[in-house]
């Protein structure tokens, strides 16, 4: 077999293919004998998949051997070189078999989907486009002037208007150029980047006319301190931005306009390229302290000795500097790094550091770039030439000089992937991928998961402390508010205490800020009728729906029905229907009676829905232009504000009494990471925790910062009940919009399990939320030894069970998911 191609020397051809559909297996094709010299591993390729649909396929592998089954030709070459490399690839495959599903569906997953065209891709002009033709072949024109009559096209219109059935190639070409647009990219309003930058104006283009220009200024001494640092700046930068004018010199906007008028300077936009790390050159990192040096010096030994390292350092201890040393080591080797973050979004200031740090070597990559930027960095890391940051989908990036992943807040439960397949746990992922490549792994968090925690223990992963704050900041002063002592006392308000009140009060009045964190959004989780007990529910769930007093809608936070709140009960009629429990809309609302001269800002899914909310709001908090940030668990993460004094948590008892088995786990953790965010730069914070169960033991590991209790605790409870890390999870969810066929299914689905996993299975039971999005669920729960051979026999078993379901009349219909590792 041929090194280069991987194709067999002599005789037929055959190309095992991946197809981004849910299919057990690759499926074969015939190779052309004009094309062999053209396939490779990795390359995409046109293919037809039933009777009229055409995909893009990945060739899998190449070789001599009939299927056993009539082959069709593959119809086209899309890629001159592989696109997706071998050990992508492998990791595919591990995890389709370790997270149950199919390779197609990893794929789908995986790839952008200006990669993976099919049949239905609907293309348009792209924003760029221009009438100039003479760059293009017939074909390409004739593609570029049907789209101009009728603005949208599928490739399947593409192929009948070009009579040929190879038509990937032709769009690959003209996707590349931008010529032409996927539909739905055009929904994302895709623009160039571009920056607002200041320049002389043509009148000042020598030294001795820019000299000159300070006798235009020399009443103003603003103006002049900002033609030095834009003098200054000029030698260093290739362009000068605004903002960096008015910071460095502290001048107004009104500052640098008057120099517009006066012919000095004028503004202009400068485009920049979207995977560019930083605006400007990489900068210098402060000196490690004596904790940070010993934990560096700790983390290589243990990669020297091929281990992965999970660092425990409380929140503000300088982990991400540790990890920023080490990156610098890698990138100045040449080598790429890969920095995980649970969600991109919400980590802007982490970002903006590493970029400050690294410059242009590390780019950001997440799904709200458009497919075009997520392509151009795709093929970046492909040719070896950049690093990324980015959330659990920048794990499947073509990589091919990996030596280093981090991920931070390991313990995050956004890593984990919930719908669709693959249902992955980006943490477990990153440790393989980093396996696969031989890179080194490191783990961070202020609150590691049980499941790190027990490797470190184990001695799979080393374990590397960093107990104290960076600077000797001291840890928040952490104090309980006993909502059940301050209700019986008659307290005027159900969800804030006198001494949360008075203390938010007192830190507002030294200049400080506060952040309050309530883990529900919405106004109200309960719109319900005091008279019959009647609550209104979503008509596709079986959950109630929450209030938003903004939109004065009730709204599921499930599937996202809505409907208008009825002004009588549906059940009784009675006239009075009341609101139960808070959310951080009500908060809000509050507050502002309370404080009614405080700058408030909510933060939740509802508040930053567009793309640069976010952004905005946490610019508007950092610099000081708002007093309160009321927010759910968005508030815990990555957030470093120098100025935020006091962290109030509404109510902790909700936390607690969550029916999961990781509740107790999450509330700490939490707790934790939002307690952090207190008094993180000159002096020492304070928290607030407001609960009714004051005395419970979580409760104290938090006022302790006990951790090394709490996951004692935990590890008897989770041992003692048979639960992760100690045995294997895997959660099986029969879904059908009939329920008496879906508890048919699982009865029948049930029994075949028990028959051959005995003890191991729980169920099949109706869930707690038994209707979801229409459908009626059923569920059952496999425990397994954490054993690799064990779990794989289980597996089996599931996979054959849920084969057998599907080929039972009357249940073909019944829809089974299986998440392995659920969270």
């Amino acid at each position: 077999m041929d090194q280069n191609t991987n194709t067999p020397a002599s005789g037929t051809i055959y190309a095992d293919i991946v197809l981004p559909l849910a299919l057990r297996q690759t499926y074969t094709f015939s190779v052309p004998e004009e094309m062999v010299n053209q396939l490779q591993t990795g390359i995409r390729v046109e293919v037809q998949f039933g009777r009229n649909k055409h995909y893009t396929g990945i060739v899998r592998r190449l070789h001599g051997k009939h299927p056993g089954y009539k082959v069709k030709p593959i119809l086209s070459v899309i890629d001159l070189e592989p696109l997706i490399t071998e050990t992508q690839l492998r990791m595919w495959e591990w995890m389709a078999g370790y997270y149950c599903c199919t390779v197609g569906e990893v794929m789908a997953a995986g790839l952008p989907s200006h990669l993976k065209l099919t049949s239905e891709t609907i293309i348009t002009l792209g924003p760029l486009f221009s009438d100039d033709a003479t760059q293009m072949d017939d074909q390409e024109y004739m593609i570029v002037e049907a789209l101009t009559l009728q603005h949208e096209l599928s490739l399947k219109d593409v192929r009948d208007i070009l009579q040929k059935k190879t038509v990937y190639p032709v769009i690959r070409r003209l996707l590349d150029r931008r010529i032409i647009f996927l539909k739905e990219e055009l929904q994302l309003k895709y623009k160039p980047k571009k920056l607002k930058c200041v320049r002389f104006t043509p009148a000042y283009t020598t030294e001795a006319e820019q000299i000159g220009a300070f006798e235009l200024v020399s009443k103003s001494e603003r103006q002049t301190a900002v033609l030095l640092e834009y003098l200054q700046l000029m030698r260093d930068k290739p362009f000068i931005r605004r903002v960096d004018l008015t910071k460095r010199t502290g001048a107004s906007d009104a500052v640098i306009k008057a120099m517009v008028k006066k012919g000095i300077f004028e503004f202009y936009e400068h485009e920049v390229s979207r995977i560019s790390g930083a605006e400007g050159e990489a900068g210098e990192a402060f000196d490690l302290s004596e904790q940070q040096v010993t934990a560096l010096a700790q983390v290589q030994g243990f990669h020297e000795a091929g281990k992965p390292v999970l660092v425990h350092g409380v929140t503000g201890s300088g982990k991400t500097r540790v990890y920023l040393e080490l990156m610098q080591a890698v990138l100045g080797q040449g080598k790429q790094v890969l920095y995980l973050l649970p969600e991109i979004a919400l980590t802007g200031q982490i970002v903006k550091r590493l970029q400050r740090v690294l410059g242009d070597k590390i780019a950001v990559y997440h799904s709200r770039l458009n497919n075009m930027e997520r392509v151009e960095i795709w093929k970046a890391v492909l040719a070896g030439e950049l690093s990324v940051v980015g959330p659990r989908s920048a794990l499947f990036l073509p990589f091919t000089n990996l030596d280093l992943v981090v991920v931070d807040e390991e313990h995050d439960s956004s890593y984990k992937q919930q719908e669709p397949a693959p249902r992955y746990h980006g943490r477990d992922v990153a440790v393989y991928l980093a396996h696969l490549h031989g890179a080194k792994t490191i783990l961070g968090t202020a609150t590691p998961s049980l499941e790190s925690w027990e490797n470190a223990r184990r001695g799979k992963y080393g374990l590397v402390s960093m107990p104290q704050r960076f600077g000797g900041i001291a840890m928040p002063a952490i104090e309980v508010a006993d909502l059940r002592e301050e209700n019986e006392k008659g307290v005027r308000h159900a969800f804030f205490t006198p001494t949360l009140i008075n203390e938010i009060k007192a830190t507002l009045e030294r200049g400080e800020q506060v952040i309050l964190f309530q883990n529900r959004r919405g106004f109200a989780p309960v719109y319900f009728c005091p008279t019959c007990d009647h609550t209104i529910e979503c008509v596709n769930c079986d959950v109630s729906l929450t209030y938003h007093k903004y939109q004065h809608r009730l709204r599921c936070h499930c599937c996202g029905y809505a409907a208008t709140p009825p002004e009588q009960c549906p059940a009784c009629g009675s006239p009075e229907m009341k609101l139960g429990g808070t959310g951080t809309e009500k908060i809000e609302d509050e507050l502002k009676i309370f404080l009614p001269d405080a700058r408030l800002a909510r933060m939740d899914a509802d508040t930053t829905r567009g793309k640069n909310a976010l952004g905005e709001l946490l610019s508007r908090f950092e610099l000081g232009e708002l007093d309160i940030l009321v927010g759910t668990q968005m508030v815990t993460k990555g957030l470093d504000f120098e100025k935020v004094g006091l962290v109030g948590i509404i109510n902790a008892d909700q936390l607690l009494r969550f029916p999961d088995f990781r509740a107790d786990e999450r509330a700490f953790q939490l707790m934790v990471q939002v307690a952090g965010r207190a008094g993180r730069k000159h002096r020492q914070g304070k928290v607030i925790i407001q609960a009714m169960e004051k005395g419970h033991p979580v409760i104290h590991d938090v006022i302790d910062e006990d951790y090394h209790r709490f996951i004692g605790r935990e590890s008897r409870h989770r041992a003692e009940h048979r639960f992760p890390p100690y045995v294997k999870m895997i959660h099986v969810q029969l879904r059908h919009p009939k329920r008496s066929i879906v508890e048919e299914g699982a009865k029948l689905m049930g029994g075949w399990l028990k028959h051959h996993l005995r003890d191991t299975l729980d169920g099949p039971f109706e869930p707690s939320v038994a209707r979801l999005r229409t459908y009626y669920l059923q569920e059952m729960v496999i425990r397994v030894k954490p054993d690799g051979k064990e779990l794989n026999r289980v597996k089996g078993i599931l996979q054959k069970a849920v084969t057998q379901l599907g080929k039972t009349e009357r249940l073909t219909g019944v829809r089974v998911v299986v998440d392995v590792d659920p969270y």
